[in-house]
């Protein structure tokens, strides 16, 4: 497997900070922010230092019902190309529900949702993963995900889920220490035993984030510094398997870059104290040294027992389909919560798809904030509590601000107009003329329509 070395995640934000630190082999980029026939500059001179470009998708919804959109698959693919990655990556998430497979319309989370870790989920996943692989010209690696909720009925832990994934498809593993820590505080699972049962041989390379605590739940929110318990989980990773890669992840809040580079070193150094540990294990004792029947044991746990069907079939990625719209559906529509959830934690969870739809938007088009001011935030999210998402956060965008004008709003006469021009400038199959003769043609009927 390719060494990678020490990567960080290249965002906008930080382009040129990263084009300067040292020690950067490897850097990351969202696959869906890049156009594969413009490059950012950044990514261009990068590759020409020879630094290698690793896409990172995050809409794919490999563990979603539906097969993967090919539409999508081809995208994904041309984005590999055109950075000449030796590898893609994707999560072990769903990110969409409904449709077809339901009778119901079509929902977006704009997040990574967890999959319920049961054969049936495992099935559906393991045949999207192949599809994926039959697709894409370099090997596919997909990521464990950080979670609030638990799905009741669930039938392995994550070590043996990962374990029989790989096993059973070939794909590698993109380990996130992090959500390990996630899913500890907030689903009470032992990072250590899932790192036990891990095949690290198929691991590709390592994330390392920040996040925060809040009322005893665990935030993943890539925007706050690396914590210690975070840092320690990488250290045991390393002390069972020296991975080829290990990047910093950073989304939000971008600190100086000399703060980057101290995580850097951080990490530098946890990795370093795993490799020690790993060393000083190695070295015979006289009371009681390892056979290898005791080094297997300890090393590997039993796989569960595989299914005999190869593929999914209809009515195993229905009964899916059916669990996943029940559940995100209660997430973003406000319908009953599903049997056996944490109706606590699954509120915690829709709020922050809420405010984290606010966020995105307002990147999307920064120009809602500015019309709106203060109110566009809780105008937002008014919106969002009624209105679940049906495509990406553009539309998103265009939605929320058709619906403000329909419901007569803003108040601010002179914020209506500039929200009313927004619309209509992206909303049309083109753009809006600018020709000087075109924009008095409209002045002129709006002054007409008001008489």
């Amino acid at each position: 497997m390719e060494r990678l070395g020490t990567g960080i995640g290249w965002r906008p934000e930080i382009a040129d900070a990263v084009e300067r630190m040292p020690g950067i082999d490897w850097v990351e980029a969202v696959a869906e922010n890049v156009c594969p026939g413009h490059l950012p500059d950044s990514l261009i001179r990068l590759r020409e230092r020879g630094v290698t470009v690793i896409p990172h998708g995050v809409s794919l919804g490999l563990g979603g019902a539906d097969r993967p959109d090919e539409a999508r698959l081809t995208a994904l693919a041309e984005r590999v190309e055109a950075l000449g990655a030796p590898l893609v990556t994707e999560h072990i998430a769903f990110v969409r529900a409904g449709g077809p497979l339901t009778a119901s319309p079509l929902l977006e989370a704009g997040h990574l949702l967890p999959v319920p870790r049961t054969r049936d989920a495992l099935d559906v996943l393991c045949e999207n993963i192949r599809i994926a692989q039959d697709a894409l010209p370099v090997p596919l690696a997909v990521e464990n995900i950080a979670a609030l909720l638990a799905w009741p009925g669930e039938e392995m832990t994550e070590g043996q889920f990962l374990y029989e994934l790989a096993d059973r498809t070939g794909v590698r593993l993109l380990i996130d220490v992090a959500n390990l820590h996630t899913n500890h505080v907030n689903r009470g699972e032992d990072p250590a035993k899932a790192l036990a049962e891990l095949p690290v041989e198929a691991i590709a390379y390592v994330h390392v984030a920040g996040g925060v605590e809040r009322d005893g739940v665990w935030h993943d929110t890539h925007a706050h510094p690396v914590p210690a318990p975070v840092l320690a989980i990488l250290t045991d990773l390393a002390s069972r398997v020296s991975p080829p890669g290990v990047l910093l992840e950073r989304d939000d809040n971008f600190p100086e870059p000399a703060a980057l580079e101290r995580e850097l070193e951080a990490i530098q150094g946890a990795l370093t104290k795993g490799w020690a540990r790993s060393a000083a294990s190695r070295v015979p004792s006289r009371e009681a040294a390892p056979t290898p029947e005791t080094t297997t044991a300890s090393a590997r746990p039993t796989p569960p027992t595989p299914p005999a069907a190869p593929q999914s079939s209809d009515c195993t990625r229905q009964r899916l389909a059916l669990a996943q719209t029940a559940l995100l559906s209660a997430l973003v529509a406000g319908t009953p919560v599903p049997d056996g959830f944490d109706r606590i934690r699954l509120g915690v969870q829709a709020r922050a798809l809420g405010v984290k739809r606010a966020d995105v938007v307002a990147k999307v088009a920064p120009e809602l904030p500015l019309i709106l001011g203060e109110s566009y935030r809780p105008a937002f999210l008014a919106y969002a509590h009624s209105h679940p998402m049906t495509g990406g956060y553009r539309r998103d965008a265009l939605d929320f601000a058709g619906q403000l004008l329909l419901s007569g709003g803003p108040e601010d006469a002179g914020a209506r107009r500039e929200l009313r021009e927004w619309w209509l400038e992206r909303s049309g199959p083109a753009p809006r003329s600018t020709r000087p003769a075109v924009r008095l043609a409209r002045a002129t009927r709006r002054v007409l329509l008001r008489r």
